[in-house]
C-alpha cells in the first residue's frame, strides 16, 4: 500500500487582484509560502483603473498602493508575472501545478522603471489599461504605480520582435541592460497544498447591444472608460472631457443593466456593482466639474443594498443633485443637430415616451466571467453555473466542486470589493485550515539591517509631497509646498511624488536617506490611518527607527475640504508641512516591546457565523473558547428553514452544532455573557458572568442581529399579519393559513429605508421572492402579491425574481410617502396600495399578510462589548470595521475581529463567508510566536508626580497605577494602548506619551 503525499506548506493564488493580493499576504502572514499568479505584466487587477471607491470616495489607487507594496516586499510571497496556469494534478495538500510564463522581454530584477526605454520607442498601440482612450509604446509599464516596477514588450508590436534589424532604440536607452528579445516562454512546476482561484472578471463588450449606439455613437462610452476619464493618471490627467472632440460635458447620463439583467443575451443576472458605481461617478464628476454639471442616472431598481449604501444614495440624489429617472431606455443615437451629442429615447415610470440629449452617455456595463478561467475550469473539472461563473459548493462561501480548490472574488459571483476581500480572507482559512500541521514548514523571515543610532547626530529631514494624481494636486500647489520645505529648519531633502505610496517611491525614499544622511523623515499626502504602517516599514529597511517617521494629511485637510480654495489650501499645507518639521526634529527612536502569544481565541456568539468561526479555527489547530449568551446555539438561523438556493438550514446548523460541541479543541458557554475584559491583542483576559477568567490572544465578535418587531400594518393586532421569519415557520408546516390562502401580499422595507433606520436590511426582497415561489408550489392557486420599493435581487439571485414574475407573481411598486394600508375586513385583511403604472389605489383581499421587516443591530448588547473591547459602532449600532473597502472584518484595536449580522444585514452564505474572513484574519495574528507592542506608550516624569491617581481613574485600558509605597504613577508598557487620556488630565505635567510628548506638540503650535 502507498503511502499518502506529505502535505506541502504553500498556496497557489490564481489572480492578482485585490482577491488576490489579500488571499496572499493574509496566508503568507499566517505561516505559509505563497505563489501568486498573474497573467498579466503586473498586479493589481481593476482597481488601479478605478478613480475612487463607493460608499467613502476614497482614491482607489490610495488605498490599494500599501497592499501593492506589502505584496512587493513579502518575503513569503512569490509574484509571478505574465503566467498562466495550465494543469493542476493531485489532491489537497499536494497539488502538482504547471505554469506557463510567457517571455516578458525585459528582466523585472535589472529594470528600474525609469521609462527611457519607452520614451525611445516609436511605435504606439492603443491603450488597454486606459481603455483604448489613448495610445502606449510598444514597450510600457502597465500603469504609473505597477509592480513589478518594470517594463514589458508587446511582441505583435515591437518592430525588432518582428525584424530583428528593424529597430533597437530600447536597447540603446536601458542603461542597465534589462532588455532581451531573446527570451522564451519558460513551463515551471510548483508544488502547492491548496489553490485559490480569483481571476476576477472581464467586463461585457457592450457593441453586442447596438440600440445603445456604443462604437458608433463616439460620445457613449462604458462605465470604465469613464473611470479613466475621471482618474489622474487616466488619458486626459482627470480633466473631463468628452474623448470625442475634447469639449467639456454640461449634461451626463448613465445607463443601467448595460449587460445585466438581460435574459435576451444570457445574462439573466445582476452584476451587483453598476448602481452603486453609477452614483459614485455621477457623484466625482460633478467634483471634478469647476462649473454646474447636470448627471442623470436612468434606471430600473436602484440596488444600494449594502453596508452605508443606501445613505451614500440618498445623500447623492438630496444633496449632491443627481437625478435618478426610473426608466427603460430603448436606443441612443446622435442628436442630428451637429452637436454631437446624445438623444436617449426611453420609456418613463408610467410608459410615457421621452426623448432627452445629453453631452455623454455612459453604459453601466455588467461583469462576465473571464473567458480563459472557463476553459481552465474545464481542464480541472470545476463546476460552472449557467453563465459560466464558478458554481461555490453549498453553505461554505468558498468552496468548489473539487477539493483542496477554492474561489474568491468575482469569479464566484459579481461582487463589489469589500465582499470581494472578505472572501479573499475566507479562501485562505479555509485553504489553510488543511494545511495546519506544515504551517511555517516553507516560510522566510525577514531580515532587517542594522538600526542606525541617531543619537547626537544634527537632525536632518527629508519632505516628500504627493500629489496623489489629482486627489490633492488639482487643488494643492503641490511642487511650490516642496519648495517651501526646502526652506524650512533641519530640512536637507525636499520633493514633490505623482504617487508617494507606489513601489518605485517606496525605493526613492531609502535612496534619499541612504544619499542625504536622512534622520527624520516627513510624508505629506493622505491618511496615516491607511498609509503610516507602509512608511515606517519603508524606513524599518533602511536601518531607521520606523518612529522617526512623520506624517501629514494635506489630502483630507487640505485639498478635500478647501477643494473650492486652492490657494488657502495651498497656504494650509505649507502649514501643515511647517508644523510636521518642528514636530518631528524632537522625535526620537521608540523600542518596540515583544511579549509572548496566547494562541487561543475567544469567539461571542454561538450563532451560524460564531460556529463557522470556532470550527474554522479548530481545524487550523488554535483552541477556542465559544460563548452564547441563550442556552442554545443556532442564533437566527434556528428559525430558517429554507437557504436562497433551497438549501436545507436545519441540517446545516445541526451539522454545526454537533461539530462545536463535539470538537475537543472548542469550549462551549452557553447562557452567559461577557462581563469584564482586560488585556490587548495576544494577551486578552475575559470575564464571563458566571466568573470565569477566559485567556485568549484574539476575539471574534460574532453577536447576530435582531429581527425588527413592526408597530405597523396591524402587526401585534391581527394574527394574519405576520413577519417573514414566522412565515418561514409556516411554509415549512405547509400550515392552512398558507395552504387555503386565496391572497397573500408580502410587504418589503418594513423598518428599513426608514428616517430611524436610514440602511438597507439587504436579505428581505430574495427573501420574500423565495417565500413567494414557495408559497405559489404549496398553493398553485393563490394570487401572490409583493409590495416593493426596488426590487434588490443582486447577483443571481435575479433569477429568483424572473422566475417569480414568469410564475404569476405580481409585483407593485409604492413610494416611501404614499406606503400600502392594511386594513382588518370581514373576512380578512384589506391592502390599498396605489398601482405605479396605473396611478390609482388597488384594494387586495389578503388572507395573509407578511412583512419584511428590518434586520436590526442588538443595541444594547453591542454598546457593552464596544465599551469593553475598545471597538467603535456605526450610526446604526452595528459594528464599524476599521476600512470599508480593504479591512471589512477588522477593528482599528488590534487582535479584535467582526463577523455576521454583527457586522450589518447579510443572507446565511455572506455570514459563513464573513466568518472564514474573520479567521482568516485572525490567524495573521496567532501563527506568531510573540506579539510585538508598538512601544508608543506613557512615560512618567517621577520628580513632578504627585500620586493624585487621576491618570489611574481615566485609563481605559487600566495601564497605569500609583505605586501605594513610592506614591507616583507606574505605567505598563504592553496594556498602555498611548491614547493621551492620562496626559491630558495630568495637572503636573508629569505625564507624557512617547512619540506625541507636550513638548512635540507646544513645537507645532510655536511653528504657527
Amino acid at each position: 500500500m502507498s503511502e499518502k503525499p506529505a502535505k506541502v506548506g504553500a498556496v497557489l493564488v490564481v489572480g492578482s487582484g485585490i482577491a488576490g493580493i489579500q488571499a496572499s499576504l493574509d496566508l503568507a502572514e499566517s505561516g505559509y509560502y505563497v505563489y501568486l499568479v498573474e497573467k498579466n505584466s503586473a498586479i493589481g487587477g481593476i482597481m488601479p483603473a478605478l478613480d475612487k471607491t463607493f460608499p467613502t470616495n476614497d482614491c482607489s489607487m490610495c488605498i490599494l498602493s500599501p497592499k501593492l507594496v506589502d505584496c512587493g516586499r513579502h518575503l513569503n510571497v512569490n509574484t509571478i508575472t505574465n503566467t498562466e496556469v495550465l494543469d493542476i494534478q493531485g489532491e489537497p495538500g499536494n497539488f502538482k501545478v504547471t505554469l506557463k510564463q510567457k517571455a516578458r522581454y525585459v528582466d523585472p530584477t535589472k529594470c528600474t522603471g525609469c521609462g527611457s526605454c519607452s520614451e525611445q520607442c516609436p511605435v504606439k498601440v492603443p491603450d488597454e489599461f486606459n481603455q483604448r482612450l489613448n495610445n502606449r509604446k510598444a514597450i510600457y509599464k502597465l500603469y504609473a504605480q505597477a509592480f513589478p516596477n518594470a517594463y514589458a514588450i508587446d511582441p505583435t508590436k515591437c518592430l525588432r520582435m518582428k525584424k530583428p534589424k528593424a529597430c533597437g532604440k530600447c536597447l540603446q536607452a536601458c542603461q542597465a541592460g534589462a532588455i532581451d528579445h531573446t527570451m522564451t516562454d519558460q513551463i515551471m512546476e510548483i508544488e502547492v497544498g491548496s489553490v485559490i482561484l480569483c481571476p476576477g472578471f472581464e467586463k461585457f463588450d457592450s457593441s453586442q447591444l447596438a440600440y445603445y449606439g456604443y462604437g458608433k455613437h463616439p460620445n457613449v462610452v462604458t462605465s470604465m472608460e469613464f473611470e479613466r476619464l475621471l482618474s489622474a493618471s487616466g488619458p486626459f490627467g482627470g480633466h473631463l472631457q468628452r474623448p470625442s472632440d475634447g469639449k467639456e460635458p454640461h449634461k451626463i447620463a448613465w445607463i443601467q443593466c448595460v449587460g445585466s439583467r438581460n435574459c435576451r443575451i444570457d445574462r439573466g443576472y445582476c452584476s451587483s456593482v453598476c448602481c452603486m458605481y453609477a452614483i459614485k461617478e455621477a457623484e466625482i464628476a460633478k467634483e471634478h466639474s469647476p462649473y454646474p454639471l447636470e448627471t442623470a442616472i436612468f434606471f430600473m431598481d436602484m440596488r444600494t443594498y449594502g453596508k452605508d449604501f443606501e445613505q451614500y444614495y440618498h445623500k447623492a440624489e438630496h444633496e449632491v443633485g443627481v437625478r435618478f429617472i426610473r426608466s427603460r431606455v430603448y436606443e441612443i443615437v446622435e442628436a442630428g443637430d451637429g452637436s454631437g451629442n446624445c438623444r436617449i429615447r426611453y420609456a418613463d415610470d408610467a410608459g410615457n415616451i421621452t426623448y432627452e440629449d445629453f453631452d455623454l452617455a455612459v453604459l453601466s456595463i455588467g461583469l462576465d466571467p473571464p473567458a480563459d478561467m472557463i476553459e481552465l475550469a474545464g481542464k480541472l473539472g470545476i463546476k460552472l453555473n449557467k453563465y459560466n461563473f464558478c458554481q461555490s459548493a453549498p453553505l461554505t462561501g468558498v468552496g468548489t466542486n473539487r477539493p483542496g480548490i477554492f474561489v474568491a472574488g468575482a469569479f464566484s459571483s459579481p461582487r463589489d470589493i469589500p465582499e470581494t476581500v472578505m472572501q479573499a480572507s475566507a479562501a485562505a482559512a479555509d485553504s489553510a485550515a488543511g494545511l495546519a500541521e506544515v504551517r511555517s514548514t516553507l516560510t522566510k523571515i525577514k531580515e532587517y539591517p542594522s538600526e542606525i543610532d541617531v543619537a547626537g547626530e544634527i537632525v536632518r529631514t527629508g519632505v516628500f509631497v504627493c500629489h496623489c494624481g489629482i486627489n490633492i494636486g488639482s487643488v494643492v500647489n503641490v511642487p511650490s509646498v516642496a519648495e517651501y520645505a526646502r526652506t524650512l529648519p533641519t530640512v536637507v531633502f525636499a520633493t514633490d511624488n505623482l504617487y508617494t505610496c507606489s513601489q518605485d517611491t517606496s525605493a526613492q525614499i531609502k535612496d534619499a536617506i541612504r544619499e542625504h544622511n536622512l534622520n527624520r523623515v516627513i510624508v505629506a499626502s493622505c491618511s496615516p490611518r491607511t498609509h503610516e504602517p507602509m512608511f515606517q516599514e519603508t524606513l524599518k529597511e533602511a536601518g531607521l527607527n520606523p518612529n522617526l517617521f512623520e506624517m501629514t494629511n494635506i489630502r483630507d485637510q487640505c485639498s478635500w475640504v478647501h477643494m473650492h480654495e486652492p490657494e488657502k489650501a495651498t497656504e494650509k499645507a505649507k502649514d501643515l508641512v511647517k508644523m510636521a518639521v518642528y514636530r518631528a526634529a524632537l522625535l526620537e527612536p521608540i523600542s518596540s516591546v515583544s511579549l509572548d502569544m496566547n494562541h487561543d481565541a475567544l469567539v461571542i456568539g454561538g450563532g451560524v457565523s460564531g460556529m463557522t468561526s470556532a470550527v474554522n479555527l479548530s481545524k487550523q489547530g488554535y483552541k477556542v473558547f465559544l460563548v452564547e449568551k441563550a442556552d442554545v446555539l443556532g442564533g437566527t438561523a434556528n428559525r430558517i428553514r429554507y437557504g436562497m438556493n433551497g438549501e436545507d438550514i436545519p441540517a446545516f446548523v445541526s451539522n454545526l452544532i454537533n461539530q462545536v460541541t463535539t470538537d475537543e479543541k472548542i469550549t462551549v458557554y452557553t447562557g452567559v455573557e461577557i462581563s469584564d475584559v482586560h488585556g490587548f491583542v495576544g494577551n486578552f483576559e475575559t470575564t464571563i458572568s458566571s466568573g470565569e477568567v477566559l485567556k485568549h490572544g484574539v476575539t471574534i465578535i460574532a453577536t447576530g442581529a435582531d429581527e425588527y418587531k413592526p408597530t405597523e400594518y396591524l402587526y401585534g393586532q391581527n394574527d394574519r399579519v405576520i413577519t417573514l421569519l414566522e412565515m418561514e415557520a409556516l411554509l415549512a408546516e405547509v400550515d392552512n393559513k398558507v395552504r387555503d390562502a386565496k391572497n397573500i401580499v408580502f410587504i418589503q422595507c418594513v423598518g428599513s429605508r426608514e428616517p430611524e433606520r436610514p440602511y438597507c436590511s439587504r436579505i428581505c426582497c430574495t427573501k420574500s421572492i423565495k417565500q413567494a415561489l414557495l408559497v405559489k408550489e404549496a398553493n398553485p392557486e393563490a394570487n401572490v402579491y409583493v409590495l416593493y420599493r426596488d426590487i434588490r435581487t443582486y447577483a443571481f439571485y435575479e433569477e429568483l425574481y424572473t422566475e417569480a414574475r414568469r410564475k404569476g407573481i405580481i409585483f407593485i411598486r409604492y413610494e416611501l410617502d404614499n406606503k400600502p394600508v392594511v386594513e382588518a375586513a370581514d373576512n380578512g385583511l384589506k391592502v390599498t396600495v396605489t398601482d405605479h403604472v396605473l396611478g390609482i389605489p388597488i384594494e387586495i383581499e389578503a388572507d395573509l399578510v407578511a412583512l419584511a421587516s428590518a434586520v436590526m443591530s442588538p443595541r444594547e448588547n453591542n454598546s457593552k462589548l464596544s465599551q469593553f473591547y475598545k471597538v467603535p459602532l456605526n450610526q446604526d449600532g452595528f459594528f464599524l470595521e476599521a476600512h470599508m473597502k480593504l479591512r471589512p472584518v477588522d477593528f482599528g484595536t488590534d487582535g479584535v475581529f467582526m463577523c455576521g449580522l454583527a457586522h450589518g444585514p447579510k443572507n446565511l452564505e455572506e455570514n459563513v463567508n464573513q466568518a472564514k474572513a474573520a479567521v482568516g484574519r485572525a490567524c495573521t495574528v496567532l501563527a506568531k510566536n510573540t506579539i510585538t507592542v508598538e512601544g508608543k506608550s506613557a512615560f512618567v516624569n517621577k520628580n513632578k508626580c504627585t500620586g493624585c491617581g487621576e491618570c489611574e481613574n481615566v485609563c481605559p485600558a487600566k495601564a497605569v497605577q500609583v505605586d501605594p509605597e513610592q506614591r507616583v504613577a507606574v505605567v505598563n508598557d504592553a496594556l498602555c494602548k498611548g491614547c493621551g487620556a492620562c496626559a491630558s488630565s495630568c495637572r503636573c505635567g508629569a505625564i507624557n506619551i512617547k512619540g506625541c510628548t507636550n513638548q512635540q506638540l507646544v513645537a507645532m503650535l510655536d511653528a504657527l
